[in-house]
Formats: C-alpha cells, sequence, structure tokens
C-alpha cells in the first residue's frame, strides 16, 4: 500500500552517490495490483519510470541523466550507442497469469503492445548495442528456467490456477502461454540484442540447475541472472548479491563483476568465481559531452 511507497522512497533517498533519477526500474510479480485494484496503480504512483507522479514517486524525467521514453509498461532510453528496453511483468488481473488474493503468481508475462513494442525497438537499433531487461528471464537460458524447473526445484511457490510450468521464464506473451514468441524471434534475427538482463530466480553464485549457470550466450546473445539482492524473500535460495556491468570506451567488453552483500555463501565482497567478461556486437561509444 501507499505506506510500502513511502518506505521505497525514503530508502531511495538514503543513497550517497546517486539521485532519485539514476535509478531505472521494472515491475516484478509481486508488485503486481490485486484482482479488484487499478491496474498496477503502486507502481505507476510511487516506482514511475517515466516521472508521470512526480509528487509521490519523486522522479523527475527532466533530471535523469538519459531520460526515458515510453510509459509505466514499457520504456527506453538511451547511453551513448546503448539502448536500453525495460519490459515491465504482468502479472496482474487474476489468475491464471495475474496473481490471485495473495502473493505474486511466479510465471512471467508481457503484453501483446508490450511483446510489438519490444520487437520494433530491436528492429530500429540493429546499428546499436541493445540491452533487454525485465524481471524474468527466457525460457532454457540461465539457471533453473526450462519446464518445471523452477517449481519442482523449490525456486518457486507453485500455483495451481496459475503457470506452474513456467514459474521461472516469461511464460505468458500476449495471453498465450509458452507461445515460444520470444524464443522464435530471437532466433530468427540472430544476433538481435546484446544482453537480456533479469534477476526472478533467487539462488546461490554456483547454482546449475538445468545445465545452465547464471550466465549463458544463446541466439547471439548473452543473458545474465543477476539474482536477488533479497536475503528474507524465499529464504533458502536467497543469497544478497549484484553485479556490475563495466563497459569501456571503444571496446566490444563488458565486465560482469558479482558482489556478495552478506557471508552466508562465501566472504561478503566481490566474488570472483563468477566474474566473466561478455562480448557485445558492437564496440561502446560513450555519449557526447
Amino acid at each position: 500500500g501507499d505506506g510500502e511507497g513511502e518506505l521505497v522512497v525514503s530508502q531511495y533517498a538514503t543513497a550517497r552517490k546517486h539521485g532519485r533519477e539514476h535509478f531505472y526500474d521494472v515491475i516484478g510479480n509481486h508488485d503486481a495490483s490485486g484482482i479488484d485494484e487499478p491496474t498496477q496503480w503502486w507502481f505507476k504512483k510511487w516506482i514511475d519510470p517515466t516521472g508521470e507522479n512526480t509528487e509521490f514517486s519523486g522522479v523527475d524525467n527532466s533530471k535523469r541523466p538519459y531520460p526515458t521514453a515510453g510509459n509505466w509498461e514499457h520504456y527506453s532510453f538511451e547511453v551513448g550507442n546503448v539502448v536500453f528496453l525495460m519490459l515491465a511483468d504482468r502479472n496482474d488481473g487474476g489468475p491464471p497469469i495475474g496473481r490471485g488474493e495473495f502473493g505474486g503468481y511466479p510465471a512471467g508475462a508481457i503484453s501483446e503492445e508490450t511483446f510489438e513494442w519490444w520487437t520494433r525497438k530491436v528492429l530500429e537499433n540493429r546499428d546499436r548495442i541493445v540491452i533487454t531487461a525485465h524481471h524474468h528471464m527466457i525460457k532454457e537460458t540461465t539457471v533453473a528456467t526450462g519446464l518445471n524447473e523452477g517449481c519442482d526445484g523449490g525456486y518457486h511457490g507453485r500455483m495451481p490456477d496459475g503457470g506452474a510450468p513456467g514459474s521461472s521464464f516469461i511464460y505468458w506473451v500476449g495471453g498465450q502461454k509458452d507461445s515460444g514468441r520470444i524464443e522464435d524471434f530471437l532466433a530468427q534475427n540472430d544476433p538481435a540484442i546484446d544482453l537480456w538482463l533479469g534477476a526472478h530466480t533467487h539462488t546461490h553464485p554456483d547454482d546449475t540447475t538445468g545445465g545452465r549457470t547464471h550466465i549463458e550466450r544463446k541466439w547471439g546473445a548473452n543473458f545474465v541472472n543477476v539474482s536477488a539482492i533479497t536475503r528474507y524473500h524465499g529464504q533458502t535460495n536467497s543469497i544478497p548479491m549484484s553485479r556490475l556491468f563495466t563497459f569501456t570506451e571503444g571496446s566490444n567488453e563488458v565486465r560482469v563483476q558479482c558482489y556478495l552483500h552478506t557471508s552466508q555463501y562465501a566472504p561478503q565482497g566481490w566474488y570472483e568465481r563468477s566474474e566473466r567478461t561478455l562480448k557485445l556486437r558492437y564496440s561502446f561509444e560513450m555519449p557526447q559531452a
């Protein structure tokens, strides 16, 4: 509710080096509005990536270092020759796609409008570095993203009236379950993007369920499950971690480092075993001054 919204805004305000406008957010399954609530009202009011409710969220799009274009459900921003495409998870509106009376149904979803917007933006930016961010990963890309692996592996709750087989990836596209439309688009346009970032499946950094790690390459693109920063949601699997992506002017490589925020799994700090260097389609160009 609003109390949690005020708390989130106050938490952003504690950042020491970055203002509110330096954070770019996407909706996750636990942010979803309930069956009888206005669509995604909480996210629109308090997180507000396009700055439409500045009075509450504190986001003023004109103050962003890289202004957003789009709406709360799908928006983009550009950093030099990098285009970020930010997609909302749509676990709202009731079962089987949306959440019921409690919790956040785990199977990922995007609307038809968002799918069409995303494919159009990808094709419009073939000459640029394209990074897509969604709360979920894509089927059979990273750890535990195969059919049934999310629930069977204990990563996600099993909702009988939801899409349990697809609990760890984007299962619904435009209301169609397990259609393969995203995967087919990426295969047909290989390479279509450079990076896909997600974080839905909470686990330790060395997990290889399904024969996949947190960072994999498929369809000419890099898929990174940055995993969860939380320690208490899904406590059996949650090892708080973050990923730092370092781009270098004139280089087509990006350094990906893993930082452990606690010593539950390994000593707090940079976890060198998880560091990777990924190839991009193009060399990075810094924004013009």
